[in-house]
């Protein structure tokens, strides 16, 4: 298409990819119009998935939207100008195609690298016309005094940009080779075919000539008035990011959000820069595309929507408010039993006073409400201090186990892009060497040249006088986000879960409620979550002698020692951790056991704790009643039920595992599996259908951090009605009684030739063989025509995984319903990271496939 080029005489032929003819001639009118814009040295190729499911849409008779792909000036097969082209031109270029092809709204604008900031620009000077924004990895800022990605620095670097860029095709090679997985051949020949020649590629290093360094450079000023004019943006918003991006990182992508607060935003775990070759971009534009049609209001989230608007119009007492209310107190409020030099008390009102001054130092160091601290800290008095200063100044705390391992700490913390990071020497040098953005801040004062190696700007010493007499800001609102707590990983990398200061309150408050909590309570948890809830209840709490990332690792000894000290009434403790309490009753000594026995009430949560062992915890506190409540990170309490209760629900047999009734206000539904182990029923309370748990709740998390199309999926299909509700990934069923099975994971149910199967069932009835400790039942074979495989740990233990014995199998096959076609043993059926009672049972199936197709035994 032959464009005149405004201010010129001169005129540029255009080559781009427009399916409005297309639609025309199928006579289907469009929603609005996709401005595409690809990077460099990328060109209008990039965007055919996305023509491609355009169509498919309109073909299926949903809304269709006109796609218009170009290829910039100089670049793709459009005309080489061999003019110089900084970036204020190609933002007049593209309103100059867009005037020649007389576009009119609604326009959507999509970009990837500088073609982002390119089709921004475009946003921002056609505001008429403009009904949103959406953009892959690119940036609309640099920050002052911060060099840009070194790939760039290289390849722009005097006496490099024109060997690597033009006469060499090493950019473009370079560029391709960053997808995961690698492209196909054909598509690497496909990006490459406008590139043949350096003539050809001169504009590719005209694009990394024209990066703003810094402010002398002459693009400079035209990127400022572009992320000043995005930040003046109220339309729609979408963020699609890989954030393993060499170049466009997380920085850049925090940075848009910042000017975009209203934006739906998703980070790709594992995507890179090619994101549009790596993940089904098109598939999430579209979505987004159908739910803006139905949005509430232009420039807002549906999910902010619908958390406002169903926020529950009850009163708000913050989290921090018994900690005011025992400002004076004297008695212990936080009991440490794993400090460095033995045992630790700190009192109400020291903790209150630590409370404040930190607060208030943070603070006065600029550390303002919606910032987002990270918060590297084990549990104890100091942890405890620090989150509540947080919340207390409308700081957004980040909290991430330990748990997670190195890679998966890392993804986390770089994942929420903290504002600040507090933490211990080890915290901090794993922040320096993994590049985890954020002011440092050492939780103990640093010799000097430490400091400067982990780039320490404040030790919390410091920060704790500059907060002495110091006044506080304002309370946060209620509704103001107030933490993000990242999910255990156990089912995929590990989920921001998104709280807001109600929501917090909520949880408290249910709990007190619930299992009536006052303040002469005293708590004592192995459970890092609810260790810190005790302040926000009134109530003692203490943590016993234990690594709280390895629930293992404690003993019945240091549980009966922390009640001792603590006076506790309620013990708090994950199944792992039970487990080895259990395992090491026979060190209780006599004094231990009478503590033990004052304790009334034990709760066990994380994951479904079978009758057995909650019996066996009983017997080591016999004057308590035991619960195990259901909950997740994003809805830490859901239902309750107590020994007495499993029993006497035992007493009619049913599959899976019973945890009970809804706690207080809080709802349970489930949406039925159909035929191919899709939860596509609608939501209801009718027993005996096996589907995915859906719950409600006023302490219902609001949403996943940076993870939009996972959160539409866990919204989606719910009741119509007031209530925000959540999908659980669990499978299970309600009982005539309103009581909840859990029967597994949704990823883990086997979709038969006779339909879904759910995997607890059979496992808790081979689990009756008194040759088994633990069983898993896994799939092998095609989906629809799946085969049950056992993989169980024997007692004894097998020295070496292969097939069980023949009086095994024939044992487990004559205890379960299910037909199996294959019963395996293993030493020990692996767990996930961080609750060390989950089985991996995905990890379990494909190794069950590799071993019964031939493949070398070795270890699950």
């Amino acid at each position: 298409m032959l464009v005149p080029q405004s201010g010129s005489d001169a005129a540029h032929e255009w080559h781009l990819l427009d399916t409005g003819p297309e639609l025309e001639r199928r006579g289907v009118a469009p929603a609005g119009t996709i401005l595409a814009v690809h990077g460099n040295p990328t060109w209008s190729y990039l965007w055919r998935g996305l023509v491609a499911a355009s169509l498919r849409a309109a073909d299926a008779g949903e809304p269709a939207w006109r796609v218009v792909a170009v290829d910039q000036l100089d670049m793709g097969f459009s005309a080489r100008t061999g003019m110089h082209r900084p970036l204020a031109q190609r933002v007049r270029d593209l309103g100059d195609l867009t005037d020649a092809l007389g576009l009119t709204g609604p326009v959507m604008t999509l970009g990837h690298d500088w073609g982002g900031v390119v089709a921004l620009g475009w946003a921002v000077d056609h505001p008429a016309l403009l009904t949103g924004v959406m953009s892959l990895n690119t940036a609309v800022h640099h920050p002052d005094g911060v060099p840009i990605p070194a790939p760039l620095r290289l390849a722009g670097a005097r006496g490099v940009l024109a060997g690597s860029t033009v006469t060499t095709p090493a950019f473009l090679e370079t560029t391709l080779s960053l997808a995961r997985p690698a492209l196909d051949p054909a598509v690497r020949e496909a990006y490459r075919a406008p590139y043949r020649t350096a003539e050809r590629r001169r504009a590719i290093g005209g694009f990394v000539a024209d990066i703003p360094v810094d402010a002398a450079h002459e693009s400079h000023v035209e990127l400022q008035r572009i992320a000043a004019g995005v930040a003046a943006l109220t339309v729609p918003a979408l963020l699609l990011w890989g954030p393993r991006d060499p170049i466009f990182g997380d920085r850049y992508l925090d940075d848009l959000i910042d000017r975009l607060p209203h934006a739906d935003v998703h980070r790709f775990e594992g995507a890179g820069h090619l994101i549009a070759e790596e993940r089904d971009y098109a598939g999430a534009i579209l979505t987004w595309l159908g739910d803006r049609a139905a949005a509430p209001t232009a420039g807002t989230s549906a999910e902010t929507a619908l958390a406002r608007d169903a926020a529950p119009a009850v009163a708000f007492t913050p989290l921090w408010s018994a900690l005011d209310a025992r400002r004076d107190d004297d008695g212990d409020a936080v009991i440490d039993m794993a400090a460095r030099g033995g045992e630790r008390h700190v009192s109400w009102r020291q903790l209150d006073d630590r409370v404040r001054r930190i607060a208030a130092g943070l603070a006065s160091v600029g550390v303002t409400t919606g910032q987002r601290v990270s918060v590297l800290v084990p549990p104890g008095p100091t942890l405890t201090a620090v989150v509540y200063a947080c919340l207390r100044i409308g700081a957004v705390v980040v909290v991430a186990d330990a748990g997670l391992g190195v890679q998966g700490l890392s993804r986390a913390v770089r994942g929420s892009w903290p504002d600040v990071v507090i933490g211990e020497a080890r915290g901090l040098a794993a922040a320096r060497a993994l590049g985890w953005p954020g002011m440092r801040v050492s939780v103990a004062r640093l010799p000097r040249a430490s400091r400067r190696l982990l780039g320490v700007a404040h030790s919390l010493g410091e920060i704790l006088d500059r907060g002495t007499g110091a006044a506080l800001p304002p309370e946060p609102a209620a509704d103001d986000a107030a933490a993000i707590l990242f999910t255990s990983g156990s089912t995929g990398p590990a989920k921001g879960v998104a709280y807001t200061h109600r929501q917090l309150s909520a949880l408290r408050d249910v709990l007190a409620a619930h299992f009536g909590i006052g303040t002469d309570t005293g708590l004592v948890t192995g459970f890092a979550p609810f260790a810190l809830l005790g302040p926000a209840l009134g109530t003692r709490s203490a943590t016993p002698a234990m690594d709280v990332s390895a629930p293992r690792t404690l003993t019945a000894r240091a549980v009966a020692a922390a009640v001792r000290a603590s006076d506790a009434r309620m013990v708090f403790l994950s199944p792992a951790a039970v487990l080895n309490v259990v395992a090491t009753a026979d060190a209780l000594g006599a004094d231990d056991r009478r503590a033990l026995a004052t304790v009334r009430t034990f709760l066990s949560t994380g994951a479904p704790v079978g009758e057995p062992l909650l019996a066996a915890a009983a017997e080591l506190m016999p004057n308590a009643e035991p619960h195990t409540p259901y909950g997740m990170t994003e809805c830490l309490l859901v239902t309750d039920v107590t020994l007495d209760g499993i029993r006497a629900a035992s007493a009619a047999p049913d599959q899976g595992v019973c945890v009970g009734s809804p706690i207080g206000a809080n709802r349970v539904l489930i949406s039925a599996l159909d035929a191919d182990g899709r939860a596509v029923g609608t939501p209801s309370s009718t027993a005996g259908v096996l589907g995915e748990v859906v719950i409600s709740a006023a302490h219902l998390k609001t949403g996943y951090d940076r993870l939009w199309l996972t959160d539409r999926g866990a919204l989606a299909g719910t009741p119509d009605d007031d209530d925000r509700w959540h999908r659980t990934g669990d499978v299970g069923h309600l009982d005539a009684e309103g009581r909840l099975w859990i029967e597994g994971r949704l990823p883990h149910v086997l979709v038969t030739a006779e339909g879904p199967l759910a995997p607890v069932g059979p496992e808790q009835q081979i689990e009756g063989s008194a040759h088994v400790r633990r069983a898993a039942l896994v799939g092998v074979g095609p989906h629809g025509l799946r085969q049950a495989v056992a993989v169980v740990e024997t007692v004894p233990a097998v020295a070496r995984p292969g097939l069980a014995s023949a009086e095994v199998t024939a044992d487990i096959r004559a205890r379960t319903e299910t037909p199996l076609v294959a019963v395996l043993a293993v030493p020990g059926l692996p767990t996930d990271i961080r609750h060390n009672s989950k089985i991996d049972r995905t990890r379990l199936s494909a190794w069950a496939e590799r071993t019964l197709a031939g493949g070398r035994i070795d270890a699950p």
